[in-house]
């Protein structure tokens, strides 16, 4: 199956108003639209089929002069214009690639994404605010789906007049994105990072080559197939490297990834293979060695398989790299690369999974163990929420560790984790704060722990290095290793009279490069009804109408004392939003809303923290708004403690809805209420705390 769609409908859409559906073209190429087809409005935004030759479905600004606005020297829009393609619905129940020729300018963004019915929120695969002066492809892995979705394509033309989507070409093909035969003109969306002097070019299709050879490609084994090359003879320096790229893939990927090539017989060459990152950090994957004859090819028609197994938990791209030391290096042919979701040998151990490693200490303190000689070093505390102590930073109310809260006789305390096999990096993260009055700087430190030949070594990757500002900070380390580890925490007192407590939470350990992982969370806060508000609302939005002023994104302290959050829930040096209460009157509300989400068939969880700590604290609450009806999901009203809190609320509504964060000024101006870290996910909320069934019940258990 080539394309398996079929129809797709497109909507216009401004932050005032939305138009009437028109039906594209029959097929996901798009074909010639003749002028009487083309959706217009006389005077405003439009969304439009046109354009040369009749074959691009785009998005852009008014043409008209009066919806401009100059600034400046620049001309602006009054509003930024939403475009929707939708397609229809998709049956794919296995992996699957999607394939998009589009363009931007100016101040446009694309971005896709996957809805499956009975779900409230789509899921995003991919987005772009990158303009180009040509045709880009780029490509999305659509993951394995028992049932069936539609894909959305969200075209914003910015608040430039300029701003511009323009999509021509839609393909859906079955396998993976990785998979390519080169015999369509885009390539799979590889490319060819230019060089000067060597490059990878197509070859096949009975060209000749530049020494009049016409090879058969592998796929067909004919001179009319496809492959690609790269040819010696232009080079001009020591080590010229050309190097073809696949396109990032938008999951993690492991498995087998299988190529053939032919290598001629020179020796001025170096085949590699190499994974690459976002963050463009490089691994191994395979190489031809100049040792290993069975690398050459024996003859021109002779085509040698490969299969390597790769390893990524995190978005990679596949590198094919030739480097050659003269113009007599030789040449090197590719053709049909393919991928396997099971590794290429039995042997293979499986992608190691490193949550073994992560901690709450709600239950317990896991996989972590103490030095036997100081056993009561590190212990697992619990303060219910008051306005006097910190809580735990996992739920505000649970269970952390601390070190030297009883002075013994033990001035180090270790806390040693699970072991982690080598030969692979990690992210390491963890929250922590050093209490009490004695705070001493570089009073916590973690170190890797290892044995070789019998003996135990120690390695310190990081230490404190100020003083805590008496809150949770979240602190990320990234290492590689190519031995196994343990993971060690310790803690130090300099003597009796020179030490405090340290206080540890929350500890969780991933694959790849802190970096990655920290993308990963970009993305996800781009989800509808997830937000951690480092970079904005995340599509929440203030209420102009009926509310009193708006939250406030706030970074620190709040500015009135005894009241407000020190510092944001996410990291301790980030982002939140709470409600200014000096600048308002008793009984002024202010809210905020979610983007309008579809009703589900089953239930959702949502889970944010909140803030309320002051002598006149008001009312916080949350609501479910649904065709003009207000539904009460949860409450809380006067001060409740001096650290952030968690909230969870399972909820059930089987129509579009809103969800509405409403907080009520109090008596005093010591009454700043703080919302960070929302999340809402499908499925039933674990340890649910309240319940609440939209249009059959409004009681809250």
């Amino acid at each position: 199956m080539r394309n398996t769609c079929n129809s797709w409908a497109g909507t216009k859409a401004s932050s005032k108003q939305t138009t009437s559906c028109f039906q594209a073209p029959a097929t996901l190429r798009p074909t010639p639209v003749d002028t009487h087809q083309m959706q217009t409005t006389r005077a405003g935004p439009y969304i439009k089929m046109s354009g040369l030759k009749g074959r691009f479905v785009a998005v852009d600004a008014a043409p008209s002069e009066d919806h401009r606005v100059e600034i400046g020297t620049d001309a602006v829009v009054e509003r930024e214009i939403l475009g929707i393609l939708l397609s229809p619905p998709i049956e794919q129940g296995d992996w699957s690639c999607l394939r998009l020729v589009y363009q931007i300018t100016d101040s446009g963004s694309l971005e896709v994404l996957q809805r499956t019915e009975g779900k409230s929120f789509d899921r995003s695969l991919w987005r772009s605010q990158t303009p180009s002066d040509s045709w880009v492809i780029s490509t999305m892995d659509l993951q394995n789906n028992t049932e069936p979705f539609r894909v959305i394509f969200e075209g914003r033309t910015g608040r430039s007049a300029g701003g511009s989507v323009a999509i021509f070409e839609i393909h859906i093909t079955p396998g993976y994105c990785l998979e390519c035969d080169f015999e369509e003109s885009h390539l799979c969306g590889y490319s060819n990072q230019w060089n000067a002097n060597v490059n990878w070019y197509i070859g096949g299709g009975g060209i000749q080559l530049l020494d009049n050879e016409m090879p058969n490609d592998h796929t067909y084994n004919n001179r009319t197939g496809h492959f690609m090359y790269v040819d010696s003879i232009y080079a001009k320096t020591f080590k010229e490297v050309a190097k073809l790229m696949s396109p990032m893939t938008t999951v993690p990927m492991s498995g087998c990834l299988s190529f053939q090539y032919q290598r001629s017989k020179g020796g001025g060459n170096m085949f590699s293979v190499f994974a690459r990152d976002s963050l463009g950090q490089y691994q191994d994957l395979w190489r031809a060695g100049s040792e290993n004859q069975s690398s050459w090819s024996q003859t021109l028609e002779e085509w040698i398989p490969v299969q390597v197994d790769l390893k990524a938990p995190y978005p990679v791209q596949v590198v094919f790299e030739v480097a050659f030391n003269s113009p007599r290096g030789g040449r090197v042919k590719l053709d049909d690369i393919s991928f396997s979701p099971d590794f290429c040998s039995a042997d293979t151990e499986p992608t190691f999974d490193p949550s073994i490693a992560n901690c709450d200490f709600e239950s317990g303190f896991c996989l972590y163990t103490q030095d036997q000689a100081a056993e009561l070093a590190w212990r697992r505390v619990s303060v219910k929420p008051n306005i006097f102590r910190k809580g735990d930073h996992t739920t505000g109310a649970g269970s952390f560790l601390l070190a030297h809260s009883e002075m013994s006789s033990s001035y180090v305390s270790r806390l040693i984790g699970p072991t982690l096999p080598g030969n692979f990096k990690y992210c390491l993260r963890f929250y922590f704060f050093p209490s009490g009055f004695n705070q001493t700087a570089q009073a916590l430190a973690v170190y890797l722990q290892s044995k070789q030949n019998g003996s135990s070594s120690q390695e310190k990757i990081w230490t404190q290095g100020e003083k805590s500002r008496g809150i949770w900070m979240a602190t990320d380390v990234t290492f590689q290793t190519l031995q196994p580890v343990k993971v060690v925490f310790v803690s130090t007192c300099r003597s009796f009279w020179d030490c405090g407590s340290v206080a540890l939470d929350d500890i969780s350990v991933s694959l790849g490069d802190c970096d990655l992982t920290t993308v990963a969370g970009m993305l996800s806060s781009s989800l509808p009804g997830h937000c951690d508000f480092e970079t904005g609302l995340c599509g929440y939005t203030q209420d102009k109408h009926s509310d009193d002023a708006d939250w406030e994104w706030k970074r620190g302290r709040t500015p009135t004392s005894y009241t407000g959050p020190r510092a944001d829930h996410t990291s301790g040096a980030g982002y939140y939003l709470h409600m200014e209460a000096s600048s308002l009157l008793r009984g002024q509300i202010i809210r905020l809303l979610s983007r309008p989400l579809r009703g589900s068939r089953g239930p959702l969880c949502l889970r944010f923290y909140y803030h309320m700590y002051g002598s006149g604290t008001g009312q916080l609450s949350v609501h479910l708004d649904k065709d003009g009806e207000n539904v009460l999901l949860w409450q809380r009203s006067g001060e409740q403690s001096i650290t952030w809190l968690r909230a969870r609320v399972e909820y059930q509504c089987d129509n579009q809805h809103q969800i509405v964060f409403k907080a009520t000024r109090g008596s005093s101006i010591r009454s700043d209420i703080a919302i960070d870290d929302i999340t809402l996910e499908g499925g039933p909320c674990p340890d649910m705390e309240v319940r609440a069934t939209v249009g059959t019940s409004n009681e809250i258990e």
